[in-house]
């Protein structure tokens, strides 16, 4: 009798076991869901198609005469420019994560998809997951831009593979940063706090400037500024060929600041698990 009940048990067990969804299908299908989103809420789409376009044209416009300072890496603006505009749409797109979170909060999905049998693991990581689709799309816009204004490309497709890279890294820890704030907020309204944070990050690094010719306090700061080197890290097939030296610190730099930014999101996550 009592080998019967254990057995009964163990299989029942292993029945629930068996219809527990797996975590990849649910980072599937929320990822499905995220660009549903997209079709229909078009509003959310114009940042990352229409940020990386006029950073892209602006800078390279207004700045255009940087070139002609003696040092300057480049004498083609759009090799420096363009990839800075690309880590920016990045950083818009990882920045939408932290936007469709807070709207998911307060329409009470999030509170439906956390009673969900689904792992808490899979929940958090779709956004990302989706944020590192979604980077694709203003990379090949700077890439098409600048190849209709005649950018320089000294590495070919390693300087495009470098610069995805460097997008990634860029819109992992935007996503991670503004889902962290999100999670203690729980509003959309988060949304502000998270812009000032990244922007102040990647106008304090070497965006506009290289280092060597920066005055003042500046350079300091960007010298240890961790977007400097992910900056270096996506931009360097732009202005020369592609080095280790010049990509390390760029892996060393996404590495740290996913694991640090992870943390923290995890730990607010935690804060509205039920």
């Amino acid at each position: 009798m009592t080998v019967d009940v254990a057995q009964r048990a163990d299989t029942a067990g292993d029945r629930v076991d068996h219809h527990r969804p797996r975590p990849w299908s649910i980072v599937w299908r929320l990822t499905a869901r995220s660009w549903l989103n997209l079709v229909r809420i078009p509003a959310a789409t114009i940042p990352m198609v229409i940020m990386p376009l006029f950073f892209t044209v602006a800078f390279a416009g207004a700045f255009s005469a940087l070139v002609l300072i003696p040092g300057y890496p480049t004498d083609n603006i759009l090799s420096w420019m363009g990839p800075f505009a690309a880590l920016q749409g990045a950083a818009f797109t990882g920045l939408g994560a932290s936007f469709a979170l807070g709207r998911d909060i307060e329409g009470g999905f999030y509170d439906r998809l956390l009673l969900s049998p689904a792992s808490r693991l899979s929940i958090a990581g779709a956004n990302v997951f989706f944020v590192l689709f979604r980077t694709v799309i203003p990379v090949a816009i700077v890439l098409l831009i600048g190849a209709i204004g005649g950018m320089d490309i000294p590495a070919g497709i390693l300087a495009a593979v470098m610069l995805l890279l460097g997008a990634w890294g860029v819109a992992a820890i935007a996503a991670l940063w503004g889902m962290g704030v999100t999670y203690r907020i729980q509003k959309q309204s988060a949304g502000g706090l998270v812009q000032v944070g990244v922007f102040i990050a990647m106008f304090l690094s070497i965006g506009m400037m290289p280092v060597d010719l920066m005055q003042g306090w500046l350079p300091h700061v960007a010298k240890y500024n961790p977007m400097t080197y992910i900056m270096e890290l996506a931009r360097q097939g732009f202005i020369g060929e592609v080095a280790w030296e010049s990509t390390w610190p760029g892996l060393v730099s996404i590495a740290c600041g996913v694991t640090f930014f992870a943390i923290f999101a995890w730990r607010m996550f935690q804060r509205v698990t039920p």
